[in-house]
């Protein structure tokens, strides 16, 4: 057992995301535990290392770590997906391939070999993860990459649903972890989705080729529901940017009539297949289309996705966080992004603490109370059921009573005009008719119900 540290490449905000978690997980269990002798570095403020990768004028790099990894535990986060980063090659801007994140990630194993106790990769979207196979005079990139990292001296990888997670037969005798964010999907559909019925009547996935058929079979033995599949029928007499071109995509499974259908895949690199057979299912008289992948690339943009949700071919696009995605991205009407579901607007970090001080808590810290909280730089979100705002003053409350009586209006922290924080909420969605839906669906007696809450308004 060491210390932890965690180094990100290209992949900062993530990073931050998975220190916040961790850092407040390990001082609630010393709290709670009320540890007399802790390990040193078990808990501390942060456990980001800080690390580069600078470039000289020719484009070759080094890598560089800021600060001593000695003894420690060093997991490396990189995101090779994240195009969003450049380096200068002889004056000419360059935006960083997978190619170039990988060979940066093999600097910094490099810069803390033979001082780290351990060093682990986090490599949410696995590099080379599609060249997985040879099917004919091919390279074989993902195995050799796997390889490669293993000689280096990395003991463990951990990635999230690998497109054939069967390429760590590579490195028999080191860890390999892969992840499948499948709670995270259902969690998102269904907030998303209120109005969904999850039942073999109403609901049924669909694997968009044979590749993803292990992942719909899981998910639909989840739910409870039937699924299909679509396969890919190619022209094996012609070679387009070296691959066979998909002719059509033929349908097996039962009916989707009426239906709200599932696509789920490991990701969307130009959404073609994907958006060719949610065509499909909506054809065949489905009654809604949501599409599920763990990565969003979106290599050819957002046009044809656009278009599709405007002529209500596609009802919802879901991804996780786990990758770069397009800033224009997480403004569209039809995007959910997988997680916990709580937005901060980019002031609350420091304006929420007056607040919370004020609410009576002391030396409040935002990020330790909402470690899962989100601040994008677009607060467009299109699935919100509810909105807490600060007070200046009381007058904030009666001017949003009176600008949107559409909606519920709330105050709490205080009584009347001494109340700290404003609630906007829909007028259908509250706590006593959330209640009422749990009893009819598990379809239980009232007299079997305790409430209890830490406020005489959370007992309906």
């Amino acid at each position: 057992v060491a210390p932890i540290r965690i180094a990100a490449l290209g992949c900062r905000e993530l990073a931050e995301e998975v220190d916040r978690k961790l850092v407040k997980f390990r001082k609630e269990l010393v709290e709670r535990k009320q540890l007399s002798a802790i390990p040193q570095g078990y808990s501390e403020e942060s456990f980001i290392v800080e690390c580069e990768c600078p470039r000289f004028g020719t484009g070759e790099g080094k890598g560089y770590i800021k600060e001593s990894v000695r003894g420690t535990d060093l997991y490396i986060m990189v995101d090779v997906t994240n195009y969003s980063e450049s380096y200068t090659v002889c004056g000419h801007e360059n935006h960083m391939s997978p190619d170039n994140h990988f060979q940066d990630l093999k600097r910094i194993i490099s810069a803390a070999t033979g001082k780290a106790h351990r060093i682990n990769v986090i490599m949410p979207f696995l590099y080379e993860g599609r060249q997985h196979r040879r099917t004919k005079r091919e390279s074989l990139d993902c195995a050799l990459a796997l390889k490669e990292l293993s000689d280096m001296g990395v003991s463990n990888i951990i990635t999230f649903d690998a497109h054939d997670p069967r390429v760590q037969n590579s490195i028999p005798l080191n860890g390999f972890d892969n992840f499948f964010p499948t709670y995270q999907f259902l969690k998102a559909l269904i907030k998303s989705v209120p109005d969904l019925r999850v039942d073999n009547d109403h609901l049924m996935i669909i694997s968009p080729d044979e590749g993803a058929m292990s992942r719909a079979v899981y998910f639909s033995n989840i739910l409870g529901v039937d699924m299909g599949m679509f396969y890919k029928r190619r022209d094996y007499s012609t070679i387009v940017n070296g691959k066979n071109p998909i002719v059509a995509h033929e349908f097996l499974g039962d009916s989707v009539e009426g239906k709200d259908v599932v696509v789920i895949d490991d990701m969307i690199s130009s959404g073609g297949s994907m958006l060719d057979v949610a065509k499909q299912i909506k054809e065949r008289k489905a009654k809604r289309v949501f599409i599920c992948t763990t990565y969003g690339l979106f290599t050819e943009g957002l046009a044809k996705f656009d278009e599709y949700y405007e002529k209500g071919w596609i009802d919802r696009v879901i991804t996780t966080n786990l990758n770069y995605r397009l800033p224009e991205l997480l403004t569209k009407e039809y995007y959910i992004e997988a997680n916990d579901g709580l937005y901060g607007s980019q002031n609350f970090k420091v304006r929420g603490v007056g607040a919370l001080k004020q609410y009576g808590m002391k030396n409040p810290d935002v990020m330790e109370i909402y470690p899962t909280m989100i601040f994008p730089k677009n607060l467009y979100v299109e699935n919100v059921t509810k909105i807490n705002y600060i007070l200046e003053s009381y007058q904030d409350y009666l001017d949003f009573k009176k600008a949107f009586p559409e909606f519920k209006d709330l105050t709490w922290g205080g009584k009347g005009e001494k109340a700290i924080f404003g609630d906007c909420a829909l007028k259908h969605i509250d706590k006593q008719e959330a209640i009422k839906e749990i009893i009819d669906y598990l379809k239980i007696n009232k007299e079997n119900i305790y409430a209890f809450g830490d406020a005489e308004v959370d007992i309906p």
